[in-house]
Protein backbone atom coordinates (compact mmCIF):
# COMPACT_ATOMS: atom_id res chain seq x y z
CA UNK A 1 0.00 0.00 0.00
CA UNK A 2 1.30 3.10 -0.83
CA UNK A 3 -1.26 6.08 1.55
CA UNK A 4 -1.58 5.74 4.54
CA UNK A 5 -5.48 5.93 4.37
CA UNK A 6 -7.49 2.55 6.23
CA UNK A 7 -8.66 0.53 3.82
CA UNK A 8 -11.35 -1.80 4.71
CA UNK A 9 -12.05 -5.29 3.12
CA UNK A 10 -14.83 -7.67 3.35
CA UNK A 11 -15.34 -9.00 6.62
CA UNK A 12 -15.15 -12.80 7.95
CA UNK A 13 -17.61 -14.96 9.73
CA UNK A 14 -15.34 -14.66 12.53
CA UNK A 15 -14.31 -11.19 12.75
CA UNK A 16 -16.52 -8.12 12.92
CA UNK A 17 -15.78 -4.37 13.25
CA UNK A 18 -17.60 -1.14 14.46
CA UNK A 19 -16.56 2.57 14.98
CA UNK A 20 -14.39 3.75 17.31
CA UNK A 21 -13.75 7.30 17.20
CA UNK A 22 -12.07 9.90 15.21
CA UNK A 23 -8.52 11.02 15.44
CA UNK A 24 -7.56 14.20 13.15
CA UNK A 25 -11.14 13.85 11.58
CA UNK A 26 -10.45 10.25 10.46
CA UNK A 27 -12.62 7.54 11.89
CA UNK A 28 -11.08 4.68 13.36
CA UNK A 29 -12.33 1.22 13.67
CA UNK A 30 -12.65 -1.72 16.29
CA UNK A 31 -11.97 -5.03 15.09
CA UNK A 32 -13.04 -8.35 16.96
CA UNK A 33 -11.95 -11.57 16.43
CA UNK A 34 -13.96 -14.82 18.13
CA UNK A 35 -12.99 -18.32 18.36
CA UNK A 36 -14.74 -21.27 18.50
CA UNK A 37 -15.15 -20.73 22.20
CA UNK A 38 -16.70 -17.57 22.03
CA UNK A 39 -13.60 -15.61 23.57
CA UNK A 40 -12.55 -12.53 21.63
CA UNK A 41 -10.06 -10.49 21.36
CA UNK A 42 -10.30 -6.29 20.01
CA UNK A 43 -8.35 -4.97 18.04
CA UNK A 44 -8.18 -1.02 17.11
CA UNK A 45 -6.30 0.37 14.09
CA UNK A 46 -5.21 3.11 15.77
CA UNK A 47 -1.78 2.56 16.86
CA UNK A 48 -2.69 -1.46 16.27
CA UNK A 49 -4.20 -1.56 19.81
CA UNK A 50 -5.35 -4.74 21.53
CA UNK A 51 -8.50 -3.36 23.57
CA UNK A 52 -9.16 -6.48 25.06
CA UNK A 53 -8.87 -10.09 25.21
CA UNK A 54 -11.28 -12.47 27.26
CA UNK A 55 -11.41 -15.87 27.79
CA UNK A 56 -12.59 -18.29 30.38
CA UNK A 57 -11.08 -18.92 34.03
CA UNK A 58 -11.00 -22.40 35.30
CA UNK A 59 -14.50 -21.79 36.85
CA UNK A 60 -15.87 -21.08 33.24
CA UNK A 61 -16.23 -17.69 33.90
CA UNK A 62 -15.44 -15.67 31.23
CA UNK A 63 -12.96 -12.65 32.42
CA UNK A 64 -10.33 -10.12 30.91
CA UNK A 65 -6.46 -10.94 30.33
CA UNK A 66 -5.11 -7.85 30.13
CA UNK A 67 -6.12 -3.86 30.97
CA UNK A 68 -7.96 -2.21 29.19
CA UNK A 69 -10.87 0.66 28.21
CA UNK A 70 -14.25 0.69 26.43
CA UNK A 71 -13.88 4.13 25.55
CA UNK A 72 -11.70 4.98 22.48
CA UNK A 73 -10.69 8.59 24.16
CA UNK A 74 -7.97 7.39 26.48
CA UNK A 75 -6.36 5.59 23.76
CA UNK A 76 -6.25 8.57 21.94
CA UNK A 77 -4.68 10.81 24.61
CA UNK A 78 -1.48 10.06 26.58
CA UNK A 79 -0.92 6.81 27.80
CA UNK A 80 1.52 4.08 28.73
CA UNK A 81 1.26 2.00 25.55
CA UNK A 82 -1.32 0.23 27.03
CA UNK A 83 -1.88 -2.71 24.49
CA UNK A 84 0.04 -0.37 21.39
CA UNK A 85 1.85 -1.56 18.86
CA UNK A 86 5.03 -0.33 19.48
CA UNK A 87 7.56 1.05 16.72
CA UNK A 88 9.61 2.25 14.52
CA UNK A 89 12.20 0.99 17.22
CA UNK A 90 10.49 -0.33 20.27
CA UNK A 91 12.52 0.67 24.01
CA UNK A 92 14.88 3.23 24.27
CA UNK A 93 17.46 4.57 22.38
CA UNK A 94 20.64 6.72 24.14
CA UNK A 95 20.08 10.38 23.57
CA UNK A 96 18.13 9.53 20.89
CA UNK A 97 21.58 8.74 18.78
CA UNK A 98 23.01 6.33 16.84
CA UNK A 99 25.44 5.52 14.04
CA UNK A 100 24.84 3.36 11.01
CA UNK A 101 28.19 2.82 9.22
CA UNK A 102 29.75 6.35 9.52
CA UNK A 103 26.88 8.56 9.02
CA UNK A 104 25.08 9.75 12.37
CA UNK A 105 21.43 9.75 13.04
CA UNK A 106 19.54 11.71 15.82
CA UNK A 107 16.10 10.75 16.16
CA UNK A 108 13.45 12.32 18.55
CA UNK A 109 14.08 12.87 22.69
CA UNK A 110 10.90 12.02 24.44
CA UNK A 111 11.70 10.03 27.68
CA UNK A 112 13.95 12.65 29.96
CA UNK A 113 17.15 12.69 27.56
CA UNK A 114 16.43 9.88 25.52
CA UNK A 115 14.48 8.26 23.07
CA UNK A 116 11.41 5.97 23.60
CA UNK A 117 9.42 3.49 21.69
CA UNK A 118 9.58 5.08 18.55
CA UNK A 119 9.09 8.78 19.64
CA UNK A 120 6.71 11.49 19.97
CA UNK A 121 4.44 9.92 17.50
CA UNK A 122 5.48 6.01 17.30
CA UNK A 123 3.47 3.68 15.46
CA UNK A 124 1.21 3.38 18.56
CA UNK A 125 0.32 7.19 17.56
CA UNK A 126 -1.10 6.69 13.72
CA UNK A 127 -4.06 5.07 12.03
CA UNK A 128 -2.82 1.67 9.86
CA UNK A 129 -4.81 0.74 7.08
CA UNK A 130 -6.74 -2.51 8.22
CA UNK A 131 -7.92 -5.58 6.25
CA UNK A 132 -9.56 -9.02 7.12
CA UNK A 133 -8.34 -11.69 5.12
CA UNK A 134 -9.92 -15.02 4.15
CA UNK A 135 -8.29 -16.41 7.35
CA UNK A 136 -10.15 -14.17 9.47
CA UNK A 137 -6.29 -12.35 10.57
CA UNK A 138 -6.62 -8.79 10.81
CA UNK A 139 -3.63 -7.12 8.40
CA UNK A 140 -2.37 -4.09 9.13
CA UNK A 141 -0.30 -1.39 7.18
CA UNK A 142 1.53 1.59 7.41
CA UNK A 143 3.94 3.38 5.72
CA UNK A 144 6.17 5.38 7.95
CA UNK A 145 7.53 7.81 5.62
CA UNK A 146 11.96 9.04 5.42
CA UNK A 147 12.33 11.29 8.40
CA UNK A 148 9.21 10.28 10.66
CA UNK A 149 11.20 11.08 14.39
CA UNK A 150 13.86 11.47 12.72
CA UNK A 151 14.25 8.04 11.36
CA UNK A 152 16.10 6.93 7.61
CA UNK A 153 14.21 5.59 4.93
CA UNK A 154 10.74 5.01 4.20
CA UNK A 155 9.37 1.61 5.89
CA UNK A 156 6.52 -0.20 5.21
CA UNK A 157 5.51 -2.49 7.88
CA UNK A 158 2.76 -5.21 7.78
CA UNK A 159 1.40 -6.42 11.20
CA UNK A 160 -0.48 -9.50 11.25
CA UNK A 161 -3.11 -10.23 13.92
CA UNK A 162 -4.43 -14.32 14.16
CA UNK A 163 -6.68 -15.39 16.76
CA UNK A 164 -6.98 -19.08 17.31
CA UNK A 165 -9.45 -21.46 18.54
CA UNK A 166 -6.50 -22.56 20.79
CA UNK A 167 -6.54 -19.04 22.41
CA UNK A 168 -3.65 -17.80 21.11
CA UNK A 169 -3.10 -14.27 19.98
CA UNK A 170 -0.18 -14.41 17.28
CA UNK A 171 1.45 -11.23 15.69
CA UNK A 172 3.82 -11.66 13.00
CA UNK A 173 5.50 -8.48 11.83
CA UNK A 174 6.57 -7.41 8.65
CA UNK A 175 8.99 -4.92 7.19
CA UNK A 176 10.99 -3.76 4.08
CA UNK A 177 13.03 -0.10 3.60
CA UNK A 178 14.89 1.53 0.90
CA UNK A 179 17.11 2.86 3.24
CA UNK A 180 19.17 1.43 6.18
CA UNK A 181 17.13 2.34 9.70
CA UNK A 182 16.81 0.92 13.18
CA UNK A 183 13.55 -2.00 13.29
CA UNK A 184 12.18 -3.09 16.55
CA UNK A 185 9.03 -3.74 16.75
CA UNK A 186 6.64 -5.20 19.60
CA UNK A 187 3.09 -4.88 21.74
CA UNK A 188 2.91 -3.56 24.72
CA UNK A 189 0.09 -5.95 26.36
CA UNK A 190 -0.28 -4.96 30.09
CA UNK A 191 -1.44 -8.57 31.22
CA UNK A 192 -4.16 -9.15 34.64
CA UNK A 193 -4.69 -12.84 34.87
CA UNK A 194 -6.69 -12.23 37.59
CA UNK A 195 -9.07 -10.30 35.21
CA UNK A 196 -9.42 -7.03 38.13
CA UNK A 197 -6.37 -5.81 38.58
CA UNK A 198 -5.38 -7.61 41.52
CA UNK A 199 -1.23 -6.93 42.58
CA UNK A 200 0.77 -9.71 40.67
CA UNK A 201 2.53 -10.86 43.69
CA UNK A 202 1.29 -14.30 43.30
CA UNK A 203 1.88 -14.72 39.88
CA UNK A 204 3.89 -17.32 39.08
CA UNK A 205 6.42 -16.58 36.65
CA UNK A 206 9.32 -18.91 34.39
CA UNK A 207 11.35 -16.70 32.10
CA UNK A 208 14.14 -18.87 29.95
CA UNK A 209 17.16 -16.41 30.17
CA UNK A 210 20.38 -16.98 31.95
CA UNK A 211 21.55 -13.49 30.93
CA UNK A 212 20.25 -9.59 31.02
CA UNK A 213 21.29 -6.27 29.68
CA UNK A 214 22.56 -4.38 32.65
CA UNK A 215 21.65 -1.01 32.41
CA UNK A 216 22.14 2.33 34.37
CA UNK A 217 20.06 4.72 36.54
CA UNK A 218 18.25 5.47 33.52
CA UNK A 219 17.68 2.25 32.21
CA UNK A 220 19.89 2.46 29.10
CA UNK A 221 21.95 -0.78 28.72
CA UNK A 222 26.08 -0.30 29.45
CA UNK A 223 26.73 -3.20 26.75
CA UNK A 224 27.77 -6.04 29.77
CA UNK A 225 25.37 -8.98 29.60
CA UNK A 226 25.39 -9.88 33.22
CA UNK A 227 23.93 -13.36 34.94
CA UNK A 228 20.31 -13.43 36.49
CA UNK A 229 21.69 -16.32 38.83
CA UNK A 230 21.57 -14.87 42.49
CA UNK A 231 19.55 -11.69 41.60
CA UNK A 232 16.35 -10.77 41.87
CA UNK A 233 15.79 -10.89 38.08
CA UNK A 234 16.14 -14.98 38.25
CA UNK A 235 13.19 -16.43 36.99
CA UNK A 236 15.01 -19.46 35.29
CA UNK A 237 12.62 -21.71 38.07
CA UNK A 238 9.28 -20.75 38.40
CA UNK A 239 9.06 -18.12 40.96
CA UNK A 240 6.28 -16.06 42.47
CA UNK A 241 7.00 -12.71 41.14
CA UNK A 242 6.21 -11.15 44.75
CA UNK A 243 8.88 -13.33 46.15
CA UNK A 244 11.07 -11.26 44.72
CA UNK A 245 9.66 -8.00 43.43
CA UNK A 246 11.03 -4.73 45.07
CA UNK A 247 9.01 -1.07 44.76
CA UNK A 248 9.88 -0.26 41.17
CA UNK A 249 11.85 -2.92 40.30
CA UNK A 250 11.39 -4.77 36.96
CA UNK A 251 11.85 -3.26 33.34
CA UNK A 252 14.69 -5.52 32.41
CA UNK A 253 15.50 -6.86 28.88
CA UNK A 254 16.08 -11.01 28.98
CA UNK A 255 18.64 -11.85 27.13
CA UNK A 256 16.76 -15.52 25.77
CA UNK A 257 17.97 -18.94 26.14
CA UNK A 258 17.54 -19.32 22.10
CA UNK A 259 19.35 -18.99 18.88
CA UNK A 260 18.39 -16.04 16.70
CA UNK A 261 15.54 -16.18 14.91
CA UNK A 262 14.37 -19.64 16.04
CA UNK A 263 10.32 -19.55 16.79
CA UNK A 264 10.78 -21.44 20.91
CA UNK A 265 9.00 -21.25 24.16
CA UNK A 266 10.54 -18.42 25.91
CA UNK A 267 8.32 -17.33 29.04
CA UNK A 268 5.08 -18.89 31.26
CA UNK A 269 2.80 -17.09 34.07
CA UNK A 270 0.15 -18.53 36.09
CA UNK A 271 -2.05 -17.51 38.10
CA UNK A 272 -3.48 -19.90 40.47
CA UNK A 273 -6.64 -18.08 41.42
CA UNK A 274 -7.91 -17.96 37.66
CA UNK A 275 -6.12 -20.93 36.91
CA UNK A 276 -4.84 -19.01 34.05
CA UNK A 277 -1.29 -19.87 32.17
CA UNK A 278 0.09 -17.34 29.37
CA UNK A 279 2.81 -18.83 27.45
CA UNK A 280 5.18 -16.79 25.54
CA UNK A 281 6.64 -17.99 21.80
CA UNK A 282 9.08 -15.73 19.97
CA UNK A 283 11.71 -15.87 17.27
CA UNK A 284 13.06 -12.87 19.07
CA UNK A 285 16.35 -12.41 21.06
CA UNK A 286 15.32 -10.57 24.04
CA UNK A 287 12.11 -10.17 26.19
CA UNK A 288 11.35 -7.06 28.35
CA UNK A 289 9.66 -7.85 31.67
CA UNK A 290 7.96 -4.74 33.27
CA UNK A 291 5.56 -3.92 36.42
CA UNK A 292 3.55 -1.30 35.09
CA UNK A 293 6.04 0.80 37.87
CA UNK A 294 4.65 3.68 36.54
CA UNK A 295 1.28 3.48 37.13
CA UNK A 296 -0.26 5.42 39.97
CA UNK A 297 -4.01 5.09 39.74
CA UNK A 298 -4.22 7.80 37.38
CA UNK A 299 -6.01 5.15 34.62
CA UNK A 300 -9.34 3.58 35.69
CA UNK A 301 -9.30 0.01 33.87
CA UNK A 302 -12.61 -1.12 32.19
CA UNK A 303 -14.13 -2.64 35.55
CA UNK A 304 -13.51 0.89 37.26
CA UNK A 305 -10.66 0.37 39.56
CA UNK A 306 -7.78 2.36 39.44
CA UNK A 307 -4.67 0.63 38.28
CA UNK A 308 -2.03 0.81 40.23
CA UNK A 309 1.84 0.38 39.88
CA UNK A 310 2.68 -3.92 40.11
CA UNK A 311 -1.18 -4.98 39.12
CA UNK A 312 -0.01 -5.81 35.77
CA UNK A 313 2.73 -7.24 33.84
CA UNK A 314 4.38 -6.75 30.71
CA UNK A 315 6.26 -9.36 28.62
CA UNK A 316 7.69 -7.44 25.61
CA UNK A 317 9.16 -9.49 23.24
CA UNK A 318 12.29 -7.47 21.29
CA UNK A 319 15.64 -6.80 19.84
CA UNK A 320 17.83 -5.19 22.49
CA UNK A 321 16.99 -1.68 23.92
CA UNK A 322 20.24 0.46 22.38
CA UNK A 323 20.89 -1.90 20.24
CA UNK A 324 21.99 0.51 17.32
CA UNK A 325 24.39 1.52 20.09
CA UNK A 326 26.24 -1.76 20.45
CA UNK A 327 27.84 -3.60 17.54
CA UNK A 328 27.65 -7.16 20.10
CA UNK A 329 24.66 -6.85 20.59
CA UNK A 330 21.89 -9.07 17.87
CA UNK A 331 22.07 -6.66 14.88
CA UNK A 332 18.75 -4.47 14.63
CA UNK A 333 19.47 -2.51 11.84
CA UNK A 334 17.47 -3.21 8.63
CA UNK A 335 19.05 -2.54 4.89
CA UNK A 336 17.24 -2.61 1.55
CA UNK A 337 16.78 -5.22 -0.37
CA UNK A 338 16.23 -7.31 3.48
CA UNK A 339 13.08 -7.98 4.98
CA UNK A 340 12.29 -7.66 8.81
CA UNK A 341 10.70 -10.96 9.86
CA UNK A 342 9.00 -11.60 13.77
CA UNK A 343 6.50 -13.86 14.72
CA UNK A 344 5.22 -13.46 18.51
CA UNK A 345 2.60 -16.45 19.91
CA UNK A 346 0.95 -15.19 23.35
CA UNK A 347 -1.42 -18.25 24.07
CA UNK A 348 -3.66 -18.38 27.60
CA UNK A 349 -4.84 -21.79 28.57
CA UNK A 350 -6.48 -22.86 32.40
CA UNK A 351 -4.47 -25.22 34.75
Amino acid sequence: METNNPVIFKEHSRVSSHPFGTVNGKDVLLFTLLNKSGHKVCISNYGGTVTAWESADKNGELSHNIIGFDEPGTYFGDHPYFGSLVGRYANRIPHGHFLIGEKEYTVSINNGPHHLHGGFKGFDKVIWNAAVDEHGNLQLDYLSRDGEEGYPGNLQVNVTYSFTDEDELIIRYRAKTDAPTPVNLTNHCYFDLSGNNEPINDTQLLIKANLYTAVDNELIPTGELLPVQGTPLDFTSPKKIGDLLQPGFYDHNYVLDKKEDVFDHVATAIHARSGKQLEVFTTEPGLQFYTANGLDGSFRNRNGKPIQAQTAFCLETQHFPASPNHPHFPNSILYPGKLFESTTKYRITVV
